[in-house]
């Protein structure tokens, strides 16, 4: 199931909307085959495999860390517990039920109707973390969001002149790539294009999948010479903005292929609340949010994030006017205060990566 696990992660960022899976197909302690699923639209991991076994995987065992796919309307790839029955396949070990309500429990049940010997649960921890997008876009049809922000070792964001790069040690960019690579969205607020003129696209040595590209400017303030301005008719690249924007500069964005997201106002700035409604119709299944702090602190108030990523650079810029990571009014009671759970904690070369789950079990008063 580990290997499955590792398989399946070979997709991410190339099966979005969809699951990541791999399939291990397993005879007398010998893996036969192994496959996952490669991109959107392709064929799926237990289909590559049980082709790639052929007549072998006759009474074998077959590895999934996702419940197998039923017949169902709007499916593009054959039925996969179909193929596992044509197969012969004895028993099947599955990590974790499919959500999609075509599917939960179906799959399964087909396979113990045919007399198949099903599994569940092995590992079921780790699936339901390397498909956490899927999840929680499949079952509250919202996106999964992801706060990623680097910082000094004394809480700084950038120095008070507002110098922020580079903070981060060259594994911690690599790492933010990827995370670009995984994300359907990357969103950032105005003042982080003001200042960096980010391109916001990922950057690694392998093939990737650029993000969507979402900037928060409530009064159209970003120029028309804007990296992410320039590049747009090549990267989907969308103004989240309000009723402030000028008419004249809409037009302007519109004419060099930026898509306008006219959304309502939350004291004065785009509601972060209209941004994920938004983004649920249009069907992005999840965001990564990399800056600046007031932007942190406009969906950290709400409880709009699921995630936190914070990298931990061991460096001391120091200044009290120096930013942190998330700016805005703050609580004013510690019992008020965002609590974290599930906190990780490793290592990226020089730097520190603390991660963390929003802990949704409590309420703020504010």
């Amino acid at each position: 199931m580990r290997r499955a696990l590792e398989l399946a992660e070979r997709g991410a960022g190339w099966t979005s909307p969809n699951p990541m899976v791999g399939a291990v197909v397993v005879k007398d302690n010998n893996i036969l085959s192994e496959s996952w699923h490669e991109e959107f639209g392709g064929p799926h991991a237990e289909f590559l495999a049980l082709r790639r076994a052929g007549a072998l995987a006759r009474g074998a065992e077959l590895y999934l860390n996702l419940e197998p796919c039923v017949a169902a309307p709007g499916k593009r790839n054959p039925p996969c517990a179909d193929e596992i029955i044509r197969a012969g396949i004895r028993r099947v070990f599955v990590a974790l039920r499919d959500p999609d309500p075509r599917i939960n429990g179906k799959g399964i049940e087909v396979l113990r109707r045919a007399g198949i010997e099903v599994v569940e649960g092995l590992l079921e921890r780790e699936a339901r973390k390397l498909n956490e997008i899927y999840l929680k876009f499949k079952t509250t049809g919202r996106p999964f969001v992801t706060l990623k922000m680097a910082m000094t070792a004394d809480g700084k964001i950038a120095t008070r002149t507002g110098d922020s790069q580079w903070i981060s040690s060259p594994e911690s960019l690599r790492f933010a790539h990827e995370l670009r690579h995984r994300h359907r969205a990357i969103l950032v607020g105005i003042e982080t294009v003001l200042a960096d003129d980010p391109q916001l696209t990922a950057r690694l040595e392998k093939k990737t999948r650029n993000p969507i590209r979402i900037v928060l400017d409530s009064r159209g303030r970003i120029p028309l010479n804007a990296e992410v301005v320039r590049s747009a008719e090549q990267i989907r690249t969308i103004l989240a903005t309000t009723d402030a924007i000028p008419t004249d500069k809409e037009r302007a964005l519109q004419q060099v292929h930026v898509e306008i997201w006219k959304l309502p106002a939350r004291d004065g700035r785009v509601d972060p609340h209209a941004v994920i409604q938004k983004l649920s119709q249009e069907q992005i299944d999840s965001v990564l949010i990399e800056g600046g702090s007031e932007v942190a602190w406009s969906f950290l108030s709400q409880r709009l994030i699921d995630k936190i990523l914070f990298v931990i650079a061991p460096k001391i810029i120091g200044g009290r006017r120096a930013p942190g990571p998330v700016g805005g009014i703050g609580f004013e009671r510690l019992s008020d205060a965002i609590p974290l759970k599930e906190i990780n904690i490793s290592r990226l070369g020089s730097d520190i990566l603390y991660e963390a789950y929003l802990n949704r079990e409590r309420t703020i008063s504010s």
